[in-house]
């Protein structure tokens, strides 16, 4: 039986009722838990990764899980390594789980070397499904579920390479991936340009759903912000954990060469502002809602039509097993550092 719906009438209370401290309450609910926030950095050993990070969250997070000099052995196959982090600002708290990815693109035959990341991202929508869909679930379910993946593109110039290609396809399937330039203070002013309009269009060729996304939902001054932030797209970073005394005297983040000085800060040297306000200050929440709303809620569906599908097919209990069998086992590969 369907009811009418009922017609909605706007009052003005004659006199103060409190309710407007709703938004306080919830704000003091939300500072004694904290936020929580899983990034995921991809990109050949030497782009730079593990220093961006440090760079975005001005903290020591990660330390670089890549070779250190040529003469070290080559990782056999792309790695998982999590580490994580509580940060503390102006009495916010921010989890952060770092998840980084060596051996991803040094070998001589990186074939399906994106495999394993998309195992893990799919893993921790499987293992948030099973915590969900429990008789006697927690209150506050672990969140472990990837919420942006970094991809580092060499500052080479060209084309995207078939591993980029085949490795973007995949990862932006399933997650919010936001492509970067790395090291793009090694390209001129002229150079950086045009290799940022040639990634634009190969993106546009092979139809990569690139964060973030266009929504019907958006307020105007939202969907101009995210038109602003693709058109950054990729952002031309640089990181640096030091401090330089530029000649003014300030003391800024970045490097000295035989060409000046680079103050990653500047951003008519480096865009790496514009995508430090982009994670942190704009798209944040929006980062970690989508994970949720659109890509964990597109594993989810097809998993209950799966088991719903399975629960009417008995002989496919044994494939099942197996399946499961073989997702255990590989997350038992996965190396986690506290």
């Amino acid at each position: 039986m369907s009811y009418p719906e009922p017609e909605v009438k706007f009052t003005q209370p004659s006199k103060y009722v409190g309710f407007d401290t709703i938004t306080t309450q919830i704000e003091n609910r939300l500072l004694k838990r904290g936020f929580q926030f899983n990034i995921m950095v991809v990109g050949r050993s030497g782009l730079g990764k593990s220093t961006l990070i440090n760079t975005l969250f001005s903290s020591n997070l990660t330390n670089s899980n890549g070779r250190k000099s040529p003469y070290e052995p080559i990782e056999k196959t792309t790695e998982i390594k999590v580490s994580q982090h509580s940060l503390l600002e102006n009495n916010v708290r921010l989890n952060i789980n770092v998840i980084d990815t060596p051996g991803f693109g040094d070998q001589i035959n990186n074939e399906k070397c994106w495999d394993p990341l998309v195992k893990y991202v799919k893993e921790q929508h499987s293992q948030y499904l099973r915590k969900e869909l429990t008789a006697q679930r927690e209150k506050y379910l672990p969140d472990t579920r990837v919420h942006c993946i970094l991809y580092f593109i060499a500052p080479n110039g060209q084309k995207l390479k078939q591993l980029d290609i085949q490795a973007l396809k995949k990862l932006c399937e399933i997650a919010n991936v936001v492509p970067i330039i790395a090291k793009s203070d090694s390209l001129t002013f002229e150079e950086r340009n045009e290799f940022k309009k040639l990634l634009q269009s190969e993106f546009m060729k092979y139809g990569f759903n690139i964060y973030p996304y266009d929504s019907e939902d958006l307020y105007e001054e939202e969907r101009q912000l995210n038109e602003d932030i693709k058109s950054l797209i990729p952002f031309a970073i640089a990181g640096s954990e030091t401090e330089i005394r530029l000649d003014t005297g300030e003391m800024v983040r970045g490097r000295k060469t035989k060409w000046g000085a680079i103050n990653i800060e500047d951003v008519s040297q480096c865009e790496f502002v514009f995508l430090r306000d982009f994670l942190t200050r704009t798209h944040l929440q929006d980062l970690i809602e989508t994970t949720n709303l659109i890509h964990y809620e597109t594993f989810r569906a097809k998993q209950l039509i799966a088991l719903k599908e399975n629960a009417s097919n008995p002989n496919r209990q044994s494939q099942i097993n197996s399946q499961q069998q073989h997702s255990v086992q590989h997350q038992q590969t996965i190396t986690t550092a506290h």
